[in-house]
């Protein structure tokens, strides 16, 4: 396979990861990139794994980042998710996509199709089916670790990015879709 191709299929794979957060598109994901292992086939397993971190350690992030934006369930909810995420369970980011999946799912989806992307630009590969950031300290089953965690990180940070950037214009436009109930309800 191309690098370009392998850079789309990156994309793809890691954009499933975050689309329903351990439901069957992210399984579809996963069953597919364990499947190839057996074909000696490293490339997509590190792109899925790490793509499926991204969004709950994003989400993360985002509490840390923009405390505002968050109540303080929420920011609890975050440190569980930087748990949950470098432990490779993106069901972390399940309770924030469930508040707000207009702004959340997007977000984590971006971040992840870029961390899979990245990852099979750098060419990064992982022998281990599962064990989130634990692998790094497996010999020999990731090569190119040190990229490997940069994409990583950048996916943590387009997702964090994002969703607080759609939370923000939220909070901008909420108080002016106050205005025309209050107007209508003073005009009768």
């Amino acid at each position: 396979m191309g690098q370009t191709y392998a850079v789309i299929l990156g994309l793809i794979l890691g954009g499933m990861m975050a689309v329903d957060m351990g439901g069957p598109v992210n399984k579809a994901a996963y069953t597919f990139a364990v499947g190839l292992l057996a074909s000696n086939l490293y490339a997509p397993m590190a792109a899925v794994m790490a793509a499926g971190m991204t969004p709950p350690l994003g989400l993360a992030l985002a509490t840390l980042m923009a405390k505002r934006q968050f109540n303080e369930e929420e920011q609890q909810a975050g440190k569980v998710a930087s748990v949950l995420g470098i432990s490779f369970i993106t069901e972390g980011a399940i309770p924030f996509a469930a508040k707000d999946p207009l702004r959340v799912i997007p977000a984590c989806i971006a971040g992840s199709a870029i961390t899979g992307g990245l990852s099979m630009l750098f060419g990064c590969e992982l022998r281990a089916p599962h064990g989130g950031i634990f692998v790094l300290a497996i010999p020999n089953a990731v090569s190119q670790g040190g990229l490997y965690v940069v994409a990583m990180a950048a996916g943590t940070l387009v997702t964090a990015i994002v969703v607080t950037q759609l939370k923000r214009h939220r909070a901008r436009v909420q108080p002016s879709e106050a205005t025309p109930a209050s107007v209508q309800s003073s005009a009768h």
